[in-house]
């Protein structure tokens, strides 16, 4: 156990900050959003948590392994309390929310923690000005939706992700992230607008639309306001007319509330990625049912024939959980043959990860863990067969490539419209001799070769 840790003295903030963000792209965003708003309080922000007086976790505890991910990265830097600069250490986001009060005394080394009701009270966090516990868990619905904030620090320089909702009215048994982030609110289009302006101006070049159920945003508005009138908005705010940029994706959609006004609005608009995330989890309607997803493989198998008769060149993800209590190898089986059918292009798969908190928990049957890890394995050794075919498709063609990194030896690498950042392959660009290629830029990319999941190419 760690001796208390010195508070800040008031005459010594603001200080050096460094912030540690764990998870989804969704608590990226938060992320960035609280770093805005103590850089604009004065603290001066690093990325080596050694030289920072002040350390935040902003954490995640979708599943088992992410817990565990968060509490072994705080007890890492908490270490710094000894060995570098550090005199507060906070934590805030989806770990404290879902243990809350119990995992103050488990964890002595942090001075305090945030629920993700309480992300809008950082600056006085890290400040030390707290009031009284060692823990602020409002509820998650007091929490204003993320009103646009110019201060926002991004951290990735081309590409940024535009929250467009926070919370989920679904109650799938298997998820806790209605506890965790509340009822679904939706931004107002207007404050979603003026941020999206605000980052192209910034130079970001791809707008990647998130929410918990993005393709049910703007349901809970009054007026309501469909998502497809809020992508027409936003392509007309940040593009000239006919440009195919800045790019905008949508990613985190659902099954059940994507209608066809968004397909057709893909469909229609230039600078909208035809990439469709739906996450199907499973397909035995045995198993979904279980789950308590609203749909059945049939349904899905007309959603995805209609998604590909109004976008012919659509790019389909996925994922899938393996293991899920009650799955027996049949239910599996008609995950490999849906799989098999559909072939989409990206495919995702988790391992049943349970927990008491759950509903799902509950459940009968519970599938070991050996079983469900083998299920996985095979699922996604077909799905690297499947989408080492599809990418052949794709061998001389030439693609619009966005350029992220370089390599060294006239070798950069970025992505393509069918490639979502950190979740599928990327495209390696090879430069023309005693050249170079611009990072932040599209460049056209013939593809003369595939791997399993990426892409190489050659600019002109």
């Amino acid at each position: 156990m760690s001796p208390p840790a010195p508070q800040p003295r008031r005459g010594d903030l603001p200080g050096t900050l460094c912030l540690v963000s764990l998870g989804c792209a969704k608590n990226q965003v938060d992320s960035e959003l609280m770093l805005g708003k103590l850089r604009q309080a004065g603290w001066r922000l690093t990325d080596r948590p050694e030289e920072a007086q002040v350390i935040v976790v902003n954490t995640c505890s979708f599943i088992e392994d992410a817990a565990q991910e968060s509490i072994e990265t705080i007890l890492e830097l908490a270490r710094f309390k000894k060995s570098g600069s550090c005199r507060r250490l906070v934590v805030t986001g989806c770990l404290p929310e879902r243990y809350r009060e119990k995992i103050v005394p488990e964890l002595p080394e942090v001075d305090l923690f945030l629920g993700t009701g309480a992300l809008e009270r950082i600056v006085e966090a890290v400040a030390g000005r707290r009031g009284r516990g060692k823990a602020l868990l409002p509820d998650p619905d007091s929490l204003p939706v993320g009103a646009f904030n110019a201060e926002r620090v991004l951290t990735t320089p081309h590409t940024a992700y535009l929250k467009i909702a926070e919370g989920c009215e679904r109650r799938c048994t298997f998820c806790i992230i209605p506890r965790l982030r509340g009822r679904q609110r939706s931004r107002p289009p207007e404050d979603i607008l003026a941020e999206a302006r605000d980052l192209v101006e910034r130079g970001v070049k791809e707008l990647n639309l998130v929410a918990q159920d993005s393709t049910h945003y703007g349901r809970d508005l009054r007026p309501p306001v469909p998502l497809a009138v809020l992508l027409h908005h936003l392509a007309g705010a940040c593009g000239a007319p006919g440009r195919k940029e800045p790019w905008i994706r949508v990613l985190y959609g659902h099954p059940e509330s994507i209608d066809e006004e968004f397909i057709r609005a893909v469909a229609d608009l230039p600078q909208l990625c035809p990439y469709f995330d739906l996450p199907i989890q499973h397909a035995s309607d045995a198993v979904l049912r279980r789950m308590g997803r609203g749909y059945t493989r049939e349904g899905l198998r007309r959603l995805f024939r209609r998604i590909r008769e109004i976008v012919p060149e659509a790019c389909l993800r996925t994922t899938v959980i393996t293991g899920f209590p009650g799955e027996t190898e049949r239910d599996f089986q008609t995950v490999l043959d849906f799989a098999e059918e559909i072939r989409f292009d990206h495919l995702g798969a988790f391992v049943y990860s349970d927990a008491e908190d759950l509903p799902s928990h509950r459940l009968p049957d519970p599938v070991p863990r050996e079983v469900a890890q083998e299920r996985y394995d095979r699922l996604l050794s077909l799905q690297m067969d499947i989408a080492a075919e599809k990418n052949q498709r794709h061998i001389g063609r030439v693609l619009p490539v966005l350029i992220e990194e370089d390599l060294g030896n006239r070798m950069f690498s970025g992505r393509t419209m069918l490639q979502a950042p950190e979740v599928d392959g990327v495209t390696y660009v090879q430069a023309r001799p005693g050249g170079r290629l611009p990072l932040g830029a599209f460049v056209p990319a013939r593809i003369t070769d595939v791997m399993e999941y990426d892409l190489l190419g050659e600019a002109p």
